[in-house]
């Protein structure tokens, strides 16, 4: 039996965060011991509590925390780790670094852009010790391992591709008509849903505009957003959402712990983001049968293939969004394809079962 060290930078919801957790608890326990790390409470520590996983505690505050660091060389060793697993770019450092001075193995996983930012400080050095550290670099599409050996100094050689994965038959759910009866929605409404974090990533703004364009239709189009994030954005975005006129068409939902039963309350799902290393909610919504809109934002494009099993739209367009939107609100033959399409894609490509694979198959080589 190996013993894996995961660690992870971030303690709320998210798609990086869901993979980590996931990483954690369905490993194989015959072949791998879990040693986990996470910087604070939250969502992270909450959901592996609930999976029976005790995580560690380790605070890493600072520009750069040499007390994190020592704690991880600590652990490693008080421990027996054979190999470190680490996720978003200040864990990738960290661990890379703890790897090379206890000379255990690192596999370093990036998640999307927000790891590679043009202005990222002490970049050189950061990606850097990664190249020195860790023996693997996944990247979660072929369009983020594009990115990274672009734009930073990690060798190709090095950087490989594993999707993301979820449990696919665990988002086919009968309907829902929870969210028609809290809002007093009809029956005839169409209820478009986006799921993710309130971030600029997201590009919800652009959704609230698309919504806009769609009120003198003759359909009746609900937006549902669901998503963590009480931010000055958050704000922005309810002004601007007020001065559309959609106080009554677009309502934001906060997290919901259960993305297959949101998402079995919607007739479409709408994917407005700008930039996405992959997008788990997208492969969510194709196995819970929904028809999708999603931009053109990096990974959507190794997911979907356009009127074949989803219907992508260039990134920023509000005006092209409202126009996809109405000609699947008038297709419903279309609609049936795209889902039943859809649904198949999502199980024969990005099951649970082939992520855990890949990653063993990585694991087993070490």
């Amino acid at each position: 039996m190996k013993t894996i060290l995961h660690t992870i930078d971030t303690t709320g919801p998210g798609g990086a965060e869901t993979v980590f957790i996931d990483l954690v608890t369905r490993l194989p326990k015959e072949k791998y011991r879990s040693v986990v790390v996470i910087r604070g409470k939250g969502w992270v520590y909450e959901e592996l509590c609930r999976r029976g996983v005790k995580p560690e505690l380790m605070d890493a505050k600072g520009s750069f925390n040499w007390q994190y660091l020592s704690g991880l060389i600590s652990l490693v060793r008080r421990e027996g780790v054979d190999m470190i697993q680490s996720h978003l770019l200040g864990s990738n450092v960290y661990c890379s670094l703890a790897g090379m001075l206890t000379r255990v193995p690192v596999v370093a996983t990036f998640h999307g852009a927000v790891d590679i930012k043009k202005n990222e400080r002490l970049k050189v050095l950061k990606f850097g010790s990664i190249n020195m550290g860790a023996r693997y670099i996944i990247a979660v599409s072929d369009s983020l391992r594009r990115d990274i050996i672009d734009r930073t100094p990690l060798k190709a050689r090095k950087v490989s591709v594993i999707y993301n994965g979820i449990e696919t038959a665990n988002f086919q759910r009968p309907r829902s008509f929870a969210l028609r009866q809290q809002y007093g929605w009809s029956e005839e409404d169409i209820i478009i849903g986006s799921l993710g974090n309130i971030r600029p990533a997201k590009g919800y703004d652009i959704l609230l505009r698309a919504a806009a364009l769609l009120q003198e239709t003759p359909h009746v189009f609900r937006f549902v957003i669901a998503g963590d994030g009480k931010t000055g954005l958050f704000d922005d975005l309810q002004r601007l959402r007020n001065e559309l006129g959609l106080q009554n068409t677009v309502q934001f939902v906060g997290f919901v712990n259960d993305p297959a039963d949101f998402l079995s309350n919607l007739d479409m799902f709408l994917l407005s983001s700008i930039s996405e290393g992959f997008s788990i909610a997208t492969i969510q919504a194709m196995a819970a049968g929904l028809p999708s809109i999603v931009t053109r934002s990096g990974g959507p494009q190794e997911i979907i293939t356009h009127g074949e099993n989803g219907l992508m739209v260039d990134v920023g367009n509000p005006a092209a969004i409202a126009e996809t939107i109405l000609v699947l609100a008038e297709d419903p033959e279309l609609c049936r394809l795209l889902a039943k399409n859809g649904r198949d894609h999502v199980a024969k490509t990005f099951d649970m079962d082939a992520m855990l694979a890949a990653y063993e198959d990585i694991y087993d080589r070490l």
